[in-house]
């Protein structure tokens, strides 16, 4: 955005790099309201939202003090941002900085203190509000970038709640090309932000239409190969047979292969109901709808992506059923004769896919024959990414970009490589990037002459931020594959009808503020606008035969009238006196001794617990990876928590035994507590009621832990907040944390090799040794004598045998 020509007009501030931005009056009218209420911003992609953060930023750092907090959903995009506030801002480059999980917990810590401007993702910013590492209390303004994510348990939804609350001068500014696809969703999106402003800009605002180019949408049509057809049909008639099962237990209406996952919810939630009330159909029929699930997902990947997506994921569900512990729906569904055909016709299938060949000529027309110099492919899977981009290279400059995590058989790209690879695209040093979801919002990649959707985009959401690559600054392209008669078809009109939807509700939006304001002023009585203005300097200038810059507003700078401009004369006053009147209340910390202090292992957060007790004012949370237990409420008592699944399946498998994990809890606490969450820990999956009565009473008699049973997340909230309060307000003590994992007893390392075998689990294991004493003993025996021990089967022992008395093929 930055501008050398000597007829464009430039914006100037005191903190603002001069000759840096352009002036753009939509996007001054945009700060002139964000900078005094808490605003979404909707504006169409490619057009400067982040430009508007900025203005606003600065304003509030030269006027109110404090520190800016900048908060997107994806590491490339936090970076991307920080480079462009450094650029931007006249404020020193190491008081602008970045924060991710790369950096570590202490060391954020530190760099908060010292910095101006923070650049985060929302979990990390979420893990240090629980875990007491920074406060919000001088932040002087929050910025939500693609806010359309707050919705539902997303971290900038705790984050906003605890800005509001603990921030001294609060000022919240959201940012989205598409915030959501109806009133009801941008709604939910203000209240749980604090937005009480919204400020909608789209292309057909005169302001805006400058800027933009048209974007022409094309779709075209696929026909598959009959063989590729035959593999679907063969998986329909697998899933016809299973949703026949599901109607015989009244829980589906329609045999249809088809079924919307709308439909495909209900019965899964009816299936539950059967579960409740104690039925044993519901486990049956939950079992049938997974095995639904798996081949319904097998007809998706054979119908839109391509053969080799199915021939991997058939791959992975041979190791899932081969596994220890493997669903009975995983195991159905390899050893079903049609789906075992359908797998060997997807080995065989060695023709070219037709999307690729599609994708391809695309290509090539845009590249070689257009003259054009980039193009982004964007897919839905990750196999397709790295499959397509390994075919394009054979005719083009192609690379892939995908996101972070490592899958099976996929490696994930790390920040670095994301970065480079953004690099060398926007230098021109390659032509075409494939790339999945984790490009699509807001990263500032150049614009391109085609974006290509190698399948429809079922959310309105995703396809505009897809679109939003192209038509910035020329006309661009853009092209959806689609194949004939299949979920393509469906997923795409269902795009086009959600994203009309959006369009007409961000018009809308325009012509109803009051009415929106009102609704937000009822759900938001407590929040207040930050009032007044301050004596900043922010003005338009000029630079044209050496021409002095001169205040917005006057009309001899030929600024176009900005001062009539609502809402940009509020952005660009330099008269006008801080407001000094009033204090904003914080909260004070408790006297010494009335804080509850409690330790939670940082994986807990997966959970709402460490959360929610951060909320509470006499609680203050610390989070540290701890080797023994998942809460330390003081020096004596630690806990251990597990939901009803988790803890059956720990008696079952899995590397670290419950056993185990007491064993090492009850040698370093006197007062170790083993907290299972949840109904139904009768009923998860095959184990007999007995054996888990067994492995309860072994807890609290073998290993001294109290067993304590709650009913959810809140509850356990609640037990721990009860138990940590007991023991330092009532009894006085301190809370520390001690023990290591140390080393196995040898008990414990005798019942580890047996577990081991056959991977049958710690509770046969120790069945096994205290049947035959010594793990020698376990090696030599037949398979007759190990049935003799409680819980071994014909089954088991032959699996036993197998192991212990089969070669070594290496």
């Amino acid at each position: 955005m930055a501008t050398t020509d000597e007829d464009v007009a430039s914006i100037e501030h005191p903190l603002l790099e001069s000759d840096f931005l352009e002036r753009r009056l939509y996007q001054l009218k945009l700060a002139g309201t964000a900078a005094n209420h808490h605003t979404l911003v909707c504006l169409p992609t490619g057009l400067g939202k982040t430009t508007v953060s900025l203005l606003v930023t600065a304003r509030r750092l030269d006027e109110v003090g404090g520190k800016s907090l900048m908060l997107a959903p994806t590491k490339p995009l936090v970076q991307q941002h920080a480079d462009f506030y450094r650029e931007a801002l006249q404020i020193p480059d190491e008081e602008i900085v970045v924060f991710t999980g790369d950096v570590s917990p202490d060391d954020r810590a530190a760099m908060w203190n010292d910095a101006t401007v923070v650049m985060a993702t929302p979990q990390v910013i979420e893990n240090d509000l629980v875990g007491s590492r920074i406060s919000l209390a001088d932040v002087s303004h929050i910025t939500f970038d693609e806010c359309h994510r707050a919705t539902g348990d997303y971290a900038y939804n705790y984050i906003a709640e605890r800005y509001h609350a603990d921030a001294r001068d609060p000022l919240v500014t959201g940012m989205s090309a598409s915030p959501g696809g109806d009133e009801e969703a941008i709604l939910e999106v203000c209240e749980n932000l604090g937005i009480a402003e919204v400020e909608v800009m789209t292309e057909e605002d005169a302001d805006v239409d400058e800027f933009t180019h048209e974007t022409e949408v094309e779709w075209e049509r696929i026909d598959l190969p009959d063989d590729v057809l035959e593999i679907r049909d063969a998986l329909n008639e697998v899933i016809t047979d299973r949703l026949e099962k599901l109607k015989e237990l009244g829980v589906a209406k329609s045999t249809q292969p088809d079924q919307s996952q709308k439909d495909l919810n209900r019965m899964r939630a009816e299936l539950q109901q059967l579960i409740n009330n104690d039925q044993s159909e519901g486990f049956e029929g939950m079992s049938v709808h997974a095995e639904v699930m798996k081949l319904r997902q097998a007809v998706t990947l054979v119908e839109t992506q391509s053969v080799e997506a199915l021939r991997r994921y058939f791959e992975r569900q041979r190791n899932q059923a081969r596994s220890s512990g493997a669903s009975k729906a995983s195991q159905r569904m390899v050893s079903d004769p049609r789906v075992r055909e359908a797998m060997q016709k997807a080995e065989s299938f060695d023709e070219l896919h037709p999307k690729y060949r599609k994708a391809r000529m695309l290509l090539a027309e845009t590249l070689g024959l257009e003259g054009g110099e980039r193009v982004i492919v964007f897919t839905e899977s990750r196999d397709t990414a790295e499959a397509l981009t390994d075919f394009l290279s054979e005719s083009f400059d192609a690379k892939r970009f995908v996101g972070q995590g490592d899958r099976e058989g996929s490696d994930g790209m790390t920040q670095k490589q994301q970065q480079e690879v953004l690099d060398e695209f926007r230098a021109g040093e390659f032509e075409v990037l494939v790339s999945t979801s984790v490009a699509e919002e807001g990263l500032d990649v150049p614009e391109v002459d085609l974006v290509l959707f190698y399948e429809p985009v079922p959310t309105a959401i995703r396809s505009i931020q897809r679109k939003g690559r192209t038509g910035r600054q020329s006309e661009g392209r853009v092209v959806v594959l689609m194949a004939e008669d299949t979920r393509d078809e469906a997923y795409f009109w269902i795009s086009r009808r959600r994203e009309k939807e959006m369009e007409s509700e961000l018009r809308d939006l325009k012509g109803m503020a009051n009415e929106l304001e009102d609704e937000l002023d009822d759900s938001q009585q407590s929040l207040t606008d930050f009032e007044g203005e301050t004596d900043s300097e922010c003005g338009v200038k000029v630079d044209g035969n050496g021409g002095n810059a001169d205040a917005v507003g006057d009309s001899s700078t030929g600024s176009e009238g900005v001062a009539d401009q609502p809402g940009l004369q509020e952005f660009a006053d330099t008269e006008a006196d801080a407001d000094e009147d009033g204090e904003v209340e914080t909260h004070e910390p408790h006297a010494e001794g009335e804080t509850i202090e409690i330790i939670a292992d940082q994986r807990e957060m997966d959970a709402n617990i460490a959360r929610d007790l951060s909320r509470r004012e006499e609680i203050e949370i610390s989070l540290e990876t701890l080797d023994v237990g998942d809460y330390v409420l003081s020096d004596r008592v630690v806990v251990e928590r597990k939901s009803v699944a988790d803890f059956v399946d720990s008696l079952v498998g899995g590397d670290r035994s419950v056993f185990e994990q007491v064993g090492a809890m009850a040698r370093h606490y006197s007062r170790p507590i083993v907290v299972v969450e949840g109904e139904g820990l009768y009923e998860q999956r095959d184990i007999h009621p007995n054996a888990i009565r067994g492995a309860l009473s072994s807890l609290a008699v073998d290993f001294g832990a109290s067993v304590l049973r709650t009913e959810s997340e809140a509850d356990t909230t609640d037990l721990l907040a009860v138990i940590a309060g007991r023991e330092q307000a009532t009894a006085d003590r301190e809370v520390s944390v001690h023990g290591e994992k140390g080393t196995k007893t040898l008990s414990e390392q005798q019942e580890y090799v047996v577990a081991s075998i056959a991977e049958i689990g710690p509770v046969t294991a120790r069945s096994l040794l205290e049947e035959f004493g010594t793990v020698e003993s376990v090696m030599i025996a037949t398979e007759d004598e190990l049935q003799a021990a409680d819980g071994v089967g014909q089954v088991t022992a032959e699996r036993i045998r197998e192991v212990i008395g089969s070669d070594y093929t290496g």
